[in-house]
Order: structure tokens, then sequence, then C-alpha cells
């Protein structure tokens, strides 16, 4: 019995109740009336097969039966996409397929129902496929009618609506910028409004074509069959027999168009009116419009191509297959299981029998070379023609003449940004269709950076700078959306990952050589982080990435060009087309409106060309030459090109070609060899081909299939992507590979032990090698393509096994060489002998490197000839694909090389060591930059004729390099030695001009401290030893040609050079050169004698300089405090004038009269010239602007506006140095009494200009000091200095200043801690503070206050923040801290700098290092400097070299051989010690003692004897001089190169210190006696250290000056002066730091009017001049009580003493009081007198 069967709907569908077909079978309550009785079968009679495009599971198929109701017999699955229900009667089947399809167009299930009826009852099937026509047309009608269409109408209506609200705001006031923006907004809803509306109507246009294929004639449905006379039928196929599978396929298919709204769907009958009417057209579509998927089946569905194929050609492989497998997913169902396919290679035996194929356009020319015809093609479709590659050019020219002799045949050229006129004016005038794109509206912005003179890195170039720096802008600038960066090259791209970072924002690169998981990243979201993609072109066409909203174009792209010219392919940087640009900005609006950054300005888009260069222009046409030649055209450069290439590259092809024996000259035409026929059918690169065939002649097939492979895939094969630690582990497992005979060795190598291992290994075994996978597949496929081609078309078969061996030299090693020397033939290089040279191109003369990744680089020896696979030109050239040679090969060349061997070998340069410099003579004849070694370079070369000559300095290694040929060895020697000698004199004579003692700014005493810090002149009569030197052209004029000529015109030896920096100067600074100090007064006084002298065509002054640049000239390491004063340099007339508002002026007038001021009554009227001022007469002329003022604003309340005294003519003003010494006299009595040669104060006066009614001068004190400061202010104020007349009374400024200067690096770690500090600064009343920002990036703190408390105390917290914290560790030794000036310490700073937050600045002379930030972050990054620089330095002394010497030539790769890439092998034999090998320095660094170090240096150089027994090693520690041990911590002796413990050097120096009789300080060792130099002096010694030095170097030159000079006799006074000559008088000495004055002829008080030996006589016996003088008087008696003398000139005998006593002059008697006295005169001598 059935089952009763109760459907899944609401309601029945109306086919089910109103057809016909029900009507004859009516329902009846007798079960057996609905059956018919079939005899009995073994098998169901019924089955209804279910097929998915996804696995089906059986328990899927029972639950889906029984949700629809279905009572099958039995279900079962016969394979993953295939299952079958079996049903016993018609009318379960029938309910079954029905019920199936309804449910599969409602979209219940993915399962395609068929039925297979065993039992075949003719009117079975009829009823079968009425019923479902009626099901598919209600389905077409529900779709035109129902929700779909009222949702897409609702689309319309609200664009509709939006368009008119953007209308009424147009219809308002708007500026002409918001007006501009509705405009474009209100265009582009319409352009968006009309797109939907022509989707629609062709998805409407394409249901009604189903409609006439269901062929149903009800009146019901005739509305929807009529249709335009204009509309095409796009289903023609589908014919009268409708397949519902099919139909439901193209169903699905039109909804998925109309929903993903591609472009080109809204162009579709259009094109295909236009390819049915036309044979040629040219479709012009941006990226994105859908044109690569959609026209190859609308052309299919159109039935054009008829029982033929269409073919759909791409540049590249993988854009083919991806493709492919696109379109075959989408049209599922559509067509039959092969009708889209995929041709991978090309063969002779390939059909042309499926619909639709993707091919390369290199698979289609191959076709062509076989089939002049292309038989079984109907349509031929070039997708990507912009990128105009070679074959897609040499296609193009191939089938335009193929089109003439086939007239059925139709061509269609695709394009994105193709010149589209150049291609149809090729093509006959034919037709040019464009598809508008779906972009969003794209603000395009140019930001061009000013990078001139920029020059990048070493790594990446500027624009990959202005790229991260346009990135982090656009981040914190602009809102959210994904930013997509341009750059050339994966190493940039990684870079700029690197380099960009921000807490929150991902960034993520995206090149070619990323794996596939790697590429899907940048599709990825990052939940609350902004993707900032740096992307190489690849994301130009090849792929959209959603959610781009920002573009950052560099304008720059990685291309490779062939230049005939030097016939080398070089790959190099260079400016994209305007159509890429554009394609560039195109990403991104693909969603959204976006905007794009261009790095360049709008004329150097201009200057760009509009279309990229074609590929024919760029790439070496020997394969395309090759194949012309083939299809019998004799003359190619007739050959009709699209762009005709030049004819120096056809000639070079040709002459390539025939080197490669591919073509011969036969009787003045060129024809093709057997080996040419071989490699037309190959089809491949000729080169490779040629390596192919000549393997073949050796038995070494297999080899040469997978080389060609391999070379066509070289520098994908190694990863060395990720973090530098990441990159140094790929190095080391790569040495592993590498093979002495180069880089094709080293790849045969990789892939012969990848092939051998089983295939669930391989990926495995790549990673853990840095190996590529995806190019090893790639190479595979590529090796199983060309041996299919070799059966095919060469019936060559190719063996499995390998005769070459990679880990043994055999007789096959030399037969690979040969080959690869004879398919690149023309790339052969030379080494020239001088590493920065490199190699000798010999076809070019040009000389290049080896990229850094050959593999030749491992080895310690580069090969003298090598072969290589083309020219790599980016910041640098590079060879890459280098194979090493024997010379010997060469000779075997047919034809013989293009080049004469014979004269290469007197072109090889030798090498000579020059050795027993020190560091700093090194860096001195090198020059700023270089510049002076660069400059003796230009100049032997130029004297040698020879621009190969080299000279190279190593200053770590102390030694001077030459490279020169043999014939021109000697005077290379020779001139390079001339220019270290005058080095050295300057480096001997240098010396530090030392100020006695510190003050004023006047002109100190000074002395020259020079080489075995011995005092090389003591300059005491203040005459000038250093001049400025003023030179027009002073950028760009040769230092050392300058210092030459003033030391031949002053006749003296310059001692000190001080070279102005040219930033910050002032106007009148701008031709400064520099300073100059002179050893002698006399040669610097005839040295200013240069006035305005002509010097190499501009004008050379040289002045006498003010300052001392060669002291120690800096203030202090305290708050410093500034005060202005000033005094009038013009008389007042007693007249001024006060301006004030016109309505004041008879007010103002009123309260001043009767006014006094300065003791006076003024008088006050206004004035007759202009009426808002008053006029003031009768006013003292003593009196200051300030007093005046302060009683005028006291005497009124109205608002001056202005004043102004009028002043006389100016008198003379005294010299500026005495008016410092006049200032600083005064100020120095209210200042404590300390050592003179510390700063307590510097005074400066500034020359007044003429107009000038002031002279001002600038007073800095010492901060500590601001009440003693205070003081000395205060009583300055109204004195009048000695030499000024009465009326210049000084005057102090009531406002006090200071400043401070912070650079910007160290501003960017303290900003926040500055800004909270000064923001509480400015809330203190009467203070104020302001940041100010310097022209050139720096920072300036400039503090006001009323008081020089204030300012100090202000002052003393900012400069602690800017001044950082100072390391003070005794474990950083001067050795250790040098580290920071490595590469490698640089590298750790900045890692430091950016993971701490913080600035580090080291300072050479003074070896102190602070480090700036916030106290915390401090901190934490000093115990990290500390920890690293320990850890740097420990590692850099247990270092193990592993090349050099006599050490073997593949020392390295034995190690690693030995012991493993990590070196895993050594770590066991020597327990307890890290190991680190880095490959590019061939150095095994150690962590570790010295014990541990020795025994992996026992370990190392086993293996180098086992290699080489010549092998040696190195000599052991040097023994110092002073303590005979091994040298810790060594120092490089300047002037001898001798070594030392540097220890013991600074020990010497101390013991001199404390014995004057050690001066001059020389080098200890035996023999030597050379005085160590300043140089050595100031980087042994801190600026302590060598300023007691320069004392006691002082004291000894004056104890052994016999005499000649003294110091000061005031204690601790340093000042010296000239003890006057024997048998003169004394002059006097004026001391200029304590101001004592002294007889320079006895040493004792200045003694005027008095002889020096009378003033000795009266300083032993202060009394005997009172005797001389006594002598004869008798009215000169003395005191009986004191002894002191008393005179009587007149009056009575009373006298009183000083001592209080009452004497009487007659009997000497002495009394208490006068009237005892006059007691005892009157009674005892009776009278008074």
């Amino acid at each position: 019995m059935k089952k009763s069967y109760n459907p899944p709907y609401a309601h029945t569908p109306p086919y089910l109740s109103n057809s016909p077909h029900h009507n004859h079978r009516p329902r009846c309550s007798v079960d057996h009336l609905r059956r018919r009785n079939y005899p009995p079968v073994p098998r169901p009679n019924f089955i209804i097969q279910l097929r998915s495009s996804t696995a089906i599971n059986e328990t899927d198929v029972k639950n889906l039966a029984l949700k629809l109701g279905l009572c099958p017999e039995n279900v079962s699955v016969s394979s993953k996409d295939r299952a079958s229900l079996y049903i016993g009667q018609w009318v379960d089947a029938l309910k079954g397929m029905v019920t199936l399809w309804e449910s599969r167009l409602n979209g219940v299930h993915e399962l395609s129902p068929k039925l297979v009826a065993n039992v075949v009852v003719p009117s079975d099937s009829d009823e079968l496929e009425e019923r479902l026509r009626v099901l598919f047309i209600e389905h077409v009608k529900g779709l035109m009618e129902g929700e779909l269409m009222k949702k897409w109408q609702r689309k319309i209506d609200e664009k509709r609506d939006e368009i008119d609200r953007v209308s009424a705001l147009l219809k308002n006031k708007n500026n002409l910028y918001k007006w501009t923006e509705l405009v474009e907004r209100k265009n582009g809803l319409i352009r968006e409004r009309d797109l939907i509306v022509k989707r629609l109507r062709e998805f409407k246009i394409a249901l009604r074509c189903i409609f006439r294929c269901l062929g149903n004639e009800a009146e019901d449905y005739q509305d929807y069959q009529d249709s335009c006379e204009e509309d095409m039928d796009l289903f023609p196929f589908l014919g009268n027999l409708p397949n519902w599978e099919r139909i439901h396929a193209l169903i699905s298919r039109e909804c998925r168009r109309l929903e993903a709204g591609l472009p080109i769907y809204v162009y579709r009958q259009d094109i295909l009116r236009r390819i049915h009417g036309e044979q040629i057209m040219v479709l012009i579509g941006e990226t994105g419009s859908g044109k690569s998927t959609q026209l190859v089946q609308f052309l299919a569905d159109s039935g054009i191509a008829a029982d033929q194929s269409i073919v759909c050609t791409q540049p590249r492989k993988i854009a083919a297959i991806s493709l492919a497998h696109r379109v075959k997913e989408e049209c599922s169902g559509c067509y039959e299981d092969n009708s889209v396919i995929f041709c991978p290679t090309y063969s002779s035996a390939h059909q042309f029998d499926s619909k639709v194929i993707y091919m390369t356009d290199h698979c289609l020319l191959q076709h062509y070379m076989n089939d002049k015809n292309l038989s079984g093609i109907s349509c031929i479709i070039v997708d990507e023609a912009h990128e105009r590659s070679l074959n897609t050019d040499l296609l193009l020219a191939l089938v335009k003449d193929l089109l003439c002799r086939r007239f059925d045949l139709r061509l269609v050229i695709m394009s994105a940004t193709a010149d589209a006129n150049q291609l149809s004016e090729y093509f006959f005038g034919c037709g040019i269709f464009c598809v508008e794109g779906r972009n969003f509206p794209v603000d395009v912005r140019y930001a061009p950076y000013d990078t001139e003179g920029a020059s990048g890195s070493a790594i990446v170039a500027s624009y990959a700078f202005d790229v991260v720096r346009m990135a982090v802008e656009v981040h914190r600038t602009e809102n959210e959306g994904t930013i997509l960066a341009f750059l050339t090259s994966k190493t940039e791209v990684e870079w700029a990952c690197e380099k960009f970072e921000h807490h929150s924002a991902v960034a993520l690169p995206l090149h070619g050589k990323l794996s596939f998981e790697e590429q899907f990243r940048v599709f990825q979201n990052y939940s609350g982080k902004r993707k900032v993609i740096f992307a190489t072109n690849v994301a130009e066409t090849s792929l959209t990435i959603p959610g781009v909203k920002f573009v950052i174009d560099s304008g720059m792209v990685k291309e490779s060009h062939f230049e005939p010219g030097t016939g080398m392919n070089v790959l190099r940087v260079c400016r994209i087309s305007q159509s890429s640009a554009n394609q560039r900005a195109g990403r991104a609006g693909r969603t959204e409106p976006g905007r794009c950054y261009r790095l360049y300005s709008k004329c150097d888009f201009e200057m760009m060309p509009p279309n990229q260069e074609p590929e024919i222009h760029r790439v070496h046409l020997g394969i395309a030459v090759l194949r012309i030649l083939a299809l019998g055209i004799k003359n190619v450069q007739g050959f009709d090109f699209v762009d005709a290439p030049s004819a120096k590259a056809i000639d070079m092809a040709i002459r390539n070609l025939v080197q490669l024996g591919a073509i011969k000259l036969s009787s003045g035409v060129f024809e093709l060899t057997e080996d040419g026929q071989c490699l037309i059918k190959l089809g491949i690169e000729p080169r490779l081909g040629k390596l192919i065939l000549s393997c073949f002649d050796h038995r070494l097939r297999r080899e040469g299939l997978v080389l060609a492979a391999l070379m066509a895939n070289a520098s994908s094969v190694f990863c060395r992507v990720g973090s530098n630690d990441d990159k140094h582990k790929a190095d080391r497992l790569k040495v592993q590979f590498c093979h002495s005979n180069g880089d094709l060795f080293t790849l045969l190598s990789v892939y012969k032990e990848w092939e051998s291992l089983p295939r669930d290994e391989r990926n495995k075994w790549c990673w853990e090698n840095s190996i590529n996978a995806k190019s090893m597949r790639r190479c595979e496929d590529t090796v199983k393509e060309l041996e299919t081609c070799l059966e095919k078309e060469l019936t060559a078969i190719i063996p499995s096994y390998w005769l070459w061996n990679p880990h043994k030299y055999t007789e096959h090693d030399k037969c690979l060489k040969k080959v690869i020397l004879s398919a690149l033939g023309e790339n052969v290089a030379r080494y020239s002998g001088y590493d920065k040279l490199g190699y000798e191109v010999l076809l070019t003369g040009q000389h290049v490197q080896l990229h850094p990744s050959c593999s030749l680089l491992i080895f310690g020896q580069k090969p003298s000839w090598v072969v290589f696979g083309e020219l790599l030109s980016y910041t640098n050239q590079y060879l890459v694909c280098v194979t090493a040679f024997d010379f010997e090969s060469l000779s075997t060349l047919d034809p013989p090389p293009l080049f004469d061997v014979s004269k290469m070998e007197g072109r090889m340069l030798q090498v000579r060591v020059m050795t027993g410099f020190g560091s700093t003579l090194l860096k001195r004849f090198c020059g700023k930059f270089n510049n002076r070694v660069l400059s003796l370079v230009s100049h032997i070369r130029t004297s040698c004729m020879d621009e190969r000559i080299g000279v190279e300095v190593n200053v770590d290694l102390n030694e001077i390099l030459l490279f020169a040929t043999s014939k021109d060895m000697e005077k290379v020697v020779g001139l390079v030695n001339d220019a270290l000698e005058y080095e050295k004199k300057w480096l001997y004579n240098e010396c530090a001009e030392k100020c006695l003692y510190h003050g004023a700014s006047v002109s100190p005493c000074v002395a020259l401290f020079g080489a075995g810090a011995e005092i090389k002149h003591l300059e005491l009569e203040k005459r000038f030893l250093t001049v400025d030197v003023f030179y027009s052209n002073a950028s760009f004029v040769d230092d050392k040609e300058l210092l030459i000529f003033l030391e031949k015109n002053a006749s003296g030896s310059i001692c000190a050079v001080h070279k102005f920096p040219g930033i910050g100067q002032q106007n009148d600074d701008k031709e400064k050169w520099g300073s100059v100090t002179f050893l002698t007064p006399d040669a610097a006084e005839k040295a200013i004698e240069l006035k305005e002298v002509e010097f190499r065509g501009s004008l050379l002054k040289v002045l006498p300089s003010r300052t001392t640049f060669g002291s120690d000239h800096k203030m202090y390491s305290f708050p410093a405090v500034k005060a202005k004063v000033y005094w009038p340099r013009r008389q007042s007339k007693g007249l001024a004038f006060v301006k004030c508002g016109i309505n004041d002026v008879d007010f103002m007038i009123k309260d001043f009269f009767n006014l006094e001021i300065g003791g006076k009554h003024v008088r006050c009227e206004s004035s007759r010239k202009s009426e808002d001022s008053i006029v003031i007469n009768g006013l003292d002329k003593q009196v200051s602007e300030d007093e005046i003022l302060d009683v005028l604003r006291k005497a009124t309340r109205r608002r001056i506006l202005d004043f102004f005294m009028l002043r006389g003519d100016a008198v003379e003003d005294q010299p500026c140095d005495t008016c410092e010494e006049a200032l600083l006299r005064e100020i120095s009595r209210f200042m404590p009494k300390r050592n003179s040669h510390t700063n307590y104060c510097r005074v400066q006066v500034f020359p007044p200009e003429s107009k000038d009614a002031f002279t001002r001068a600038s007073i800095t004190f010492d901060g500590r000091l601001h009440l003693e400061a205070a003081n000395a202010l205060e009583q300055l104020e109204g004195k009048v200095l000695p030499g000024c007349l009465p009326w210049q009374k000084i005057k102090c400024q009531q406002l006090f200043h200071s400043s401070i200067s912070c650079p910007a690096p160290i501003y960017s770690v303290i900003q926040e801690q500055l800004d909270t500090l000064l923001g509480r600064f400015n809330r203190l009343k009467g203070a104020e503070c302001k940041l100010e920002r310097n022209d050139n990036g720096s920072y300036r703190v400039r503090i006001s206050a009323n008081a020089t408390k204030t300012v100090a105390d202000l002052r003393r917290p900012v400069e602690e923040l800017t001044r950082g914290r100072t390391i003070d560790d005794a474990s950083l030794t001067p050795t250790v801290l040098q580290h920071l000036f490595s590469r490698d310490g640089i590298n750790l700073k900045k890692t430091l700098q950016r993971e701490t937050r913080t600035y580090i600045l080291f300072d050479r002379q003074t070896h102190n290092v602070r480090i700036f930030g916030s106290p915390d972050n401090v901190a934490v990054a000093q115990q990290k400097l500390i920890r690293c620089l320990h850890t740097y330095h420990e590692s850099k002394k247990l270092e193990i070299h592993l090349r050099g010497g006599n050490l073997p030539p593949d020392l390295m790769k034995e190690v690693v051989k030995k012991f493993g890439p990590n070196l895993h092998g050594l770590k066991k034999k020597v327990p307890g010690a890290e190991f680190t090998l880095n490959t590019r320095r061939h150095v095994i660094s150690i962590q570790g003692d010295k014990e541990l170090k020795q025994q992996v240096e026992e370990r190392v150089y086993e293996i180098a004897q086992m290699s080489d027994v010549s092998a040696e090693k190195p000599d052991g520690e040097a023994v110092c001089p002073i303590c005979l041990c091994d040298i810790e911590e060594g120092y490089l002796l300047e002037a001898c190169a001798h070594s030392f413990c540097r220890s013991c050097l600074v020990d010497q120096c101390e013991s001199a210190i404390r014995n004057l009789d050690s001066f001059p300080i020389c080098c200890a060792r035996e023999g030597c006696g050379t005085p160590i130099l300043l140089t050595d002096l100031r980087s042994l010694l801190s600026g302590e250290k060598l300023e007691e030095l320069f004392r006691a170097s002082l004291g000894a030159y004056v104890a052994s000056s016999g005499g000649t000079y003294r110091f000061c006799p005031s204690p601790d006074c340093p000042s010296i002066y000239r003890v006057a000559d024997p048998g003169k008088t004394g002059e006097p000495f004026f001391c200029g730091a304590c101001y004592a004055e002294t007889c320079t002829r006895c040493h004792l008080e200045i003694h005027p009017q008095l002889s020096c030996e009378k003033y000795q006589e009266y300083k032993e016996d202060p009394d005997a001049s009172l005797k001389e003088w006594r002598k004869g008087k008798q009215h000169v008696k003395n005191c009986p009580v004191c002894g002191f003398t008393i005179e009587k000139t007149e009056g009575c005998n009373h006298l009183e003493c000083r001592c209080g006593r009452h004497i009487c002059w007659v009997c000497l008697d002495y009394f208490c009081s006068s009237e005892d006295c006059y007691s005892h005169l009157q009674a005892v001598h009776e009278s008074f007198v």
C-alpha cells in the first residue's frame, strides 16, 4: 500500500490541480486505480538520480526525502557526488521529480534530479516534460514579477530620491567647492541609477529568451514571451528539447550576474551585435569590469563558435588556469562537462574540441607554428593586451595575416588601459568598444617629497622612505579604510613592513614570492586595526583587495630591459606609465569613494609615457626572430610588428642566434639549422633550448631539462623572507647546498635532493631548509612539460636517473660548465682583482658585482672567469645566475666569442697592502664622506690613465689596499705615500688652543697644547693665533688645497682647523669657510694679509678671529642666567616726545603741568607737527628714557602709545674688549673668590651700528650665584665705565633671560615631561616660558623672569631633563663604548630607542653615554644597553674567521657540512658555548670564554687541515710594551701604530701629571720614543684629565723655561707672565684672572716711581726710609711707649702719640691724659712751649 502523501507546501501549486494531465487521471479511493500493473522485475521501475557539485551523504538524502514527503523504496549513494532514489510507481516518480525540482528552484537543496525509467511508456515522458515546463515557467514568472524585481525597483527609487535631495541642495547658495562636490555626487548617482536600470533590462531579456526556449503558447505567458525586435536570442543552443538542469543553471547564472553587477553585463547585447557584425574588435574595460570571465560565456551562449572553439589567451599561465577554473565554476551545468578547459602546454596532437579554451599566448603561438590556419578555432580573444608582452605582440601580428585568409575567424582584443587607437589602426581601423567601469570617484592628490640629494640607504631607495612616511601620515590623519602602498620589490615591501609601526594598524606584505597562505592575509580582517598593505605591482591588475580606500603611489616600478647596445638584460627601477598610475589610483575606488596620494608632481605625471612600453622594446628578441625566420620570412626588419623594435635589437637577436647555432647565413639569407628547428618545436627561450640540446650531446639529458627549468625560476627557489633572524637562518641553511661552480650547480643540487624525497616529505623538507616549495613544484611541472614536448615533438626520451653528482667532482661537471658557457657565451665576465669593481663584462667593459645571493660568495675565493644569466640593475648592478668556468673552455666555443681573450691577461689588477697607520690618520686621509681619498683616486686615475685603479682604506684593520696593474703599482704607491706624509705632518702639528684662565670674552692668554702633551707655544701678548677664513665659494672649495695655500702664504705651519658646518649661520657668515690656528702669531699676522685675494676663481679673505675654538670654550654645565645692560652713546638734548590719542593730548598736558623729572621742572606743550603728540622741554640731559617714562606714567592715567627722546650725535665708542674688561672688573668685586680658570661670569659687548643710540652688552652668570649676580647688577646700575662721559650711565634691564636648546630627537622623547614642566612654570607669577622650534628642526626653551633666582630655579629642572642621564658604569670602558659606532652598535642603539622610547647619545671625546626620556624608560634603556654592549663586546672578542690567510676557500661549507647549518654538532663537541654563523662575514661568533674559543678553533682548523694541509692558525695575542702582558682593551698609537693596553697609556699620562719631568710623553716601546699625539690624548683621557694634563704640562713648561716665565704670585692663579729681561726695567703685569698687579722684574707689587732695588730694600726693612729721613732732624723723636716716630713742627711741648699716650717733648716722659702732661710741663719745665 502506498503511504499517504502530504505535500510540504502551504498550498497546492496550480499546475498540480489544473493540469489537464491530472484531469484524465482523477484521484480515486481505490488505490489500484492510481497504479499500473507492471510485471514483477528484479530491479526498480524508476530511479531518480541526484547529482551535486559537493559531497553527498546518504543520511542527508534520506532526511531530504522525508522532508519533501518522498517515500523511495531504497536510497543509495554510488559515489561522493551521486545518489539514487529507487521508486516502483510512476505516480511517485512523477511527484518525486516535480517536488525535487520545485524545492531545488526554491533553494531548499543543491541536488539536480534526473529520471531513469526502466519501464518506458511514451506518455510518461510527455507528462513529466509538461509538468516541469509549467514549473519552470512559473519560476521564471516569479523572478520577473516577484520579490527580486521589487528589491531592485526599490534600489532605483532610493537612487532617484537621493538624486532629488542632491538637486534640492544644488538650488541653495553654495560656495564653488561645495557646488562642484554636489554636481559630481549627482552625476555619480545618475550613473548608478542608469546602470541598475540597464542591468534589470538585460536580466529581463535573458529571461524572455528562456521563455521562448520553454515553448509555452498559453495566453497567460504571452506577455513574457514578447520581446523587442532589437533583442538578440542569447541562448540559441537550447533548442526545442529543453535540458532542465541546463535551464536551471542558466537562470541561476543570470541571477548571480544581476547581483554581481559586473559592468560588462550591461553591454552584453551591444558587444554580441558588434562581434557578429565585425570580424575584429578592440574591447577596453577597466580591471574588475568582468571582461576576462564573462565575454567568453557571452560568445559561447550566443552560438558564435558553432562547432569550433573560442580561445582566450593570457600572458601568464597562472592567470589562464585561474580564469578557466573560475569560468568553469560560473557556468557549471550550462554546457557539457568539457566545454571549458585550460590548455597548459603545446602539443602538435592537440584537438580543439572544447567550447571555451584558456591558454597562454605562447601556447597559441606554438599551435600557429604547427597549423598556420589555426583550424578548429572560430574566435580568438587576446586578453590583457595592455601588458604588450612579446608573445602577445607576435601573436597579434600573425593573427592579422591569418584574418585575411580566414574570414570566418573573429578576433577580440581586450585590455584595461591599452592604446586602443593604435591597435585599431593596426587592425585595419577596426571598431573600439569601451566598457565603463564601476569605480567610485577617487580624489587624486599630488604630494611629492623633496628627495633631492637623498640616496636612501644601502637597502632601499629614497622613495621607499617617502612611502612609509606617507603611510604613517595617512594612518594618523585619515578615517578608517585599508591603505595600499605600491613599491617595486620584495626587499622594499618587507623593509616597509618592518619600518611601519603603529599599535592600531597591521602592516602586511604582498608580492609574487609569497605563499598562497601569506598572500591570503591581505584579504583577512583584523579587528580594531587598519590594514596597511605594502605591495609590488602584483596588486595593480592581478587581483582586487576589498576595502582599499587609500592608495599611495610611489610612481616607480621594476622592469626588465634588454639593452641592444650592451647585449645585456638589465632589471631596473623606473617610472610607471600614466595608464599604470591610473590603474593604481582606481584601486582606491572599487567599493567606495577613495583617495590616491601620488608621491610625485602633476608635471611628473604628465611627463610619464601614456602606456606601458611594449615588451618587444624591452626584451631580447631571440625567440621572436627565430619564429619569424621559421615562418619563412627572410626579412625580419620588414615584418609587420604592432610596435616595431629597433634595428639594433633585431641585429643583436640574430647575432645571438648565430652564436647559439640556431641559424646560419646561407647565400646572404639566414636559415634555421637543425638545432634551430628543434628550438622552434620546443618553443622556449633559445638559450634554455640550447642548454637542453647541448646536454643531449653529453648524455646529460635529465640534467639539461632540470637546468633549463631552474634557470627560468632561479630567483625564487631560496626563501629569504621575514625578520633579520629568519633571513640569517635562511643564509645558513643555503650554505649546505652551495656549489663551488656557481648558482646553477647549487640549484641543481637542491632539485636533485628534493626530487629524491617521497612526495609527502617534500614540503616539510622545503620548510626545514628555507626552500620555496611552490617554486620547486613549478620547476617540476616545467620539467614534465619539457619531457612531454621532447617526447612528442623530438621523439626524445628523458631518463629518470642522474649522472651528475653534486658531492663529487667528475667529468660531468666540466661538461655542464661547457654547456652553460655555450648557452650564455655572450655573458662572460672576468674578475678584475678589485672587490669594489667586481667583475668586468667582456662584451661591454663595464664592471659589475656578484649579487649578494650568489653561491660563489660562500667561498673564500672568487673565480677568475664566470658566465652569468642576466644583469640586474637596482641601486647597483649585479650579475645573477652566475657559473664559474675554466679559461680553457673559451677556446671550445663555436663560433668563437665576440671579444678578444688574449688582451685580458694584462688588464688584471694587482693588490698591495700598506700597514702601520693609526685610525685617525686613515680617517683624515679619507676625509669627510671619503672626499679626500676619492679626490686622490681621481688624480691617480688621470695620471695613470686607468679608471679601474682603486685605493681602499680599512680603518678597523689599519691598512690601505692599493689596486692597480703591475706597470702602474709603483707610481700609485708613491702618490699615496705623498698624501699620507702631508696628513701625518698636520696630525703631528695638531695643537689645542687652551686658555690659561677663563673670564671675560676679551682675548685671553693662550697656550698651544700639542704632541707629547707639550706646550708648543705660549702666547702672553694676546696676539692672535687663529684666523677666520672667508671664501665666496666655500661649499665647493678643496679643503686640503686651501690649507696648503694658506701655509705657503703664511710661511708657517697650521696646527688646528675648524671647518664651519654651514648650518644655522647668520647672513654675514654665509661665506665663512672656517677658522685656522697657526703655530706662531707671526704666521697668523702674515696670513691676514690675504685680503680679497683670488683663489681658484673666487675671492679669499682672512681676518683675525675673536674666538678660540680649540679651547674648552663651553660655559658650564650648571644653569646660566643672562642679563642685558646698556649705556647711551648719544647725549640727550633735553627734549622728548610723547605720542597718545588725539583726544588725550589736552588732558595729559594738564596732568604733566608743573611736573618734576630728575630734580628739574619740565614744560609740556602740544606738538605743532603732529596732533597726537606732546613735546616735553627742559629735561635733565642725564635722565634716561626709563626714568622719564616712569614719572610720566605715574602722573597720568591716560595711555601713552609711544615715547621718544631726542639725542645728539654719537660720541666715539670705546673698544669692545676694553668695555668687556671694565664691566668684568666691576662685577668681579661681588663674585666669590675661586679658581680663576673656572667661569662665574661671561661678558659680551656688541659693536653698535652707527645709528644706534645705545651700546648694549650681555652678561651671563653662573646661575648658582644668582644672589651675587643680583647684587652686582644693582651696584652696576648708574655706573659710568672708565673712559666714558658722565652721562653715559649704565642701565640694567629688569627682565632676566635664559635659554636651553634641545635637539629634535631628544625633544621627541621628553615632549610629554617638558610640556608638563613648562605648563607648571607658566602658572608662576613674574615668569614666562616659551618653547620655540628652530629652522633646523631643533627646539629652544626660553625662560624670562624679573629675578635672577627665579630664572635659575626654573632653568635647573629643564636643563636636567634636556641633559639626560649619564651612564656611570665602570664596566663600560672606552673599548666597549666604541662598539656604538659600529654598524651593529648603531642598529642596537636604534632598536633600544624604538623599544624603550628613549634617545641615546654617545660623546666620542668624553666617552659619556647619555640617555634621554622619562625616568622609567631611561632606567630600562640603561639596563638593556649595558647588558647588550657587554654581550656584543664578548661576542666580538670571540670570533673565528673562516676565510683569509691560508684558509681553504670552502672552509665555511665544510664546517656547515660537518656540524650542520646551526652548528648543533659543534655545540655537542664544545658544550657550554653558544655559536652563531654569519655567512656574509664568514665568521663564527662564540658566547663563552677564551678557553671555549680555543676549543672551537681546534675543531675548525682540524677541518681546514683536512681540506688544505697549508692552512695555519692565526697569530696569538700581542704583548703590551709597558706591562709586558697580553694586551687587554688595546689601543693603537697614531704616530707609530704600536699597540698598548689602554689602561697602561692612561697610567703613563697620570704619572706625567704627578711628575713634571715626564714631558714630553712618548711611546714606551723600545727604540721608538715617538711623541704621543694630541688625538691619542683626547681618545685616552676624559676632558677633566686632559685639563689636568695641560696644567701639569704648563707647570713643566714654566719650570723648564729657565726663569723666562712665571706664574702669577696670587695663590692658585693660573695666569703666567714673561719675566723682564736682565738689565731692563720691569713692566707692570695686570693679571686678567685675579686682577693683581705685579712687577715683571722683581715679581712684587707694582711700585711706580721706585726702582725695583729700592722697593726691595724697603720691602725688607719698612723703616729704612724713615730712618734716612730722620737723619739731622731735631724735631723728630720716637715715642717712649710704642716707638712710633713723632714729629714736632710747631706749638707746645705736649704731643699725643697714636698709641694714646701724652708725651712731654722735652723729657719724653709720658702720661695718661693731657691734664697730667700739662701739669708736668708747668711743674717741671715751668713752660708749655
